[in-house]
């Protein structure tokens, strides 16, 4: 029996960087307001922002929740 590979991380952080990607859904901080939804600009410090909370949501989600997908 060959080992499994677990796919939860892999998945999770795809998904997660395809919503977090700055100005796709939304921009945190924004260029005139603190948020701004699909405005598709970005910054450097909206880019630091989202850096961050996909790091803090990647881990949460893989770490203190343990979602996992294992294939055969």
């Amino acid at each position: 029996m060959s080992p499994s590979t677990d796919w939860g991380p892999i998945i999770v952080a795809v998904v997660l960087f395809i919503i977090l990607s700055p100005g796709l859904l939304f921009q945190l901080p924004a260029h005139h307001r603190v948020i701004e939804f699909g405005n598709m600009a970005t910054s450097g410090i909206s880019i630091l922002v989202h850096a961050i909370l996909f790091f803090c949501v990647l881990t949460i989600l893989v770490v203190a929740i343990g979602i996992h997908v294992h294939a055969a």
